[in-house]
């Protein structure tokens, strides 16, 4: 018998999770809790492509390879995917975790002129190699952690040089396509513009987000549309703007107070409405009808010490599409590691193990727009493996605090 030479083969897998199965797009509902799993699995990999999955017996017989990984009494999923994340930001925030522990609440640091401001003020004064070593050390983090698809948002310059600067970095520790780029200018309005918000939104409007997409830097625009932050009004004169400049939409949503953020985001046809913890019944609604993925943010809860959590068991049942992501930031969630959301996501939001994992995979892909990329086992798709020394995908959330990521395949190669 014949067979074809590849450059990989992954054998032997437990559990060889493909978030592959059901119906085409973001999984839904009962889906969720079906993304495919095969026993004694296995995959082929050819240059950065997956060629075949399923059987190891099938694989073996069929293939050849360079290399080859024993993946026996393992797990072995998509390489997870992060949506959300504020990684380019030099300076850390550690002064501020440690008045949280005193009961100081996220709000009254930030009316304090902590938080985003803190973090701009430290951001422009920081040089920029020390904010370029600090975002490549953050992403590596996250790499060695399985992470392999990355968004990144600007957001701590608030003015023109420091937005385009951080997207630039954002590019500099791109990977072949795995950095999706955010712009997030209107991510709070800065000290100088204090007095004077139209002028700032005109400045994001008129002068930033031109630069941005003449420059190519961004493939979606997000806005921090919340109470004490941006209106719905001027977030609606925002995303007019980024439409006009040809960047897709996100924004941050119901995060602190319910705002209507849900509905207002689909109807700007959001890519993601992101956070959530305060969404109405009426939001709930609104993304279930939608093709807008909410993105829920539990590592946030947790590390602001809130009591409350997006009603992540209840959106799933209405039919939303969920994703997961670390929210990576310096003030309210300082992490790279996908699997603790896993763990937070199962205790806070009431997801289900293979739910959660489907959620920060193969959902999360399509909020950051590369669904057809990344995110499943499947022929023609990246590869992007992640082999986690765990037996059963629910050891994955349930043995926390630890990376089981025992071995990271990246656009085909194995991570150092």
């Amino acid at each position: 018998m014949m067979t074809d030479h590849v450059d990989l083969l992954v054998l032997n897998a437990s559990q060889l999770v493909t978030a592959a199965a059901g119906p085409p797009g973001p999984l839904r509902g009962e889906d969720l809790r079906r993304p495919g799993i095969v026993r004694n699995g296995a995959v082929a990999v050819a240059g950065d492509r997956i060629v075949a999955v399923g059987a190891s017996d099938e694989l073996r017989a069929r293939f050849t390879a360079a290399r080859e990984i024993d993946a026996h009494g393992c797990v072995v999923l998509p390489g997870f995917v992060d949506p959300h994340t504020h990684l380019v930001f030099g300076r850390t925030r550690e002064d501020e975790f440690e008045l949280r522990c005193l009961g100081r609440t996220y709000e009254e640091i930030a009316a304090a002129g902590g938080g985003i401001r803190a973090s701009s003020r430290r951001f422009r004064t920081t040089p920029r190699g020390e904010i370029v070593a600090q975002a490549r050390a953050t992403r590596r983090r996250a790499l060695v952690h399985g992470t392999t698809t990355i968004e990144v948002k600007s957001g701590y310059g608030l003015d023109t040089a420091g937005e385009l600067t951080a997207l630039e970095i954002a590019g500099e520790i791109d990977d072949r396509g795995d950095v999706v780029r955010t712009f997030l200018g209107a991510h709070e309005v800065p000290d100088e513009w204090r007095d004077d918000r139209a002028g700032y939104v005109r400045l994001v409007c008129e002068e930033m987000i031109p630069a941005v997409a003449e420059r190519g830097l961004a493939t979606f625009c997000d806005v921090f549309c919340e109470e004490h932050v941006f209106t719905q009004g001027e977030t609606r004169t925002i995303a007019a703007a980024a439409r006009a400049h040809g960047l897709r939409m996100k924004l941050h949503a119901d995060e602190l107070a319910g705002t209507g953020g849900a509905e207002l985001a689909v109807e700007l046809g959001a890519v993601s409405a992101d956070h959530l913890m305060r969404i109405s019944d009426e939001g709930i609604a609104a993304l279930a009808g939608s093709d807008t993925i909410a993105v829920l943010l539990p590592g946030t809860s947790f590390f602001l010490g809130m009591r409350a959590f997006a009603p992540g068991r209840r959106m799933v049942d209405a039919g939303c599409a969920v994703a997961l992501a670390t929210d990576c930031n310096p003030g309210s969630s300082m992490t790279e590691n996908p699997q603790t959301i896993l763990t937070v996501a199962c205790i806070g939001l009431g997801l289900r193990p293979i739910e959660a994992l489907a959620a920060m995979t193969r959902n999360a892909a399509y909020a950051v727009g590369l669904g057809d990329e990344v995110g499943r086992l499947a022929p023609g798709l990246r590869a992007d493996i992640v082999v986690s020394d765990v037996p059963d995908v629910r050891v994955l959330p349930y043995h926390h605090g630890v990376n089981h990521a025992s071995v990271v395949v990246h656009h085909g190669v194995i991570v150092d």
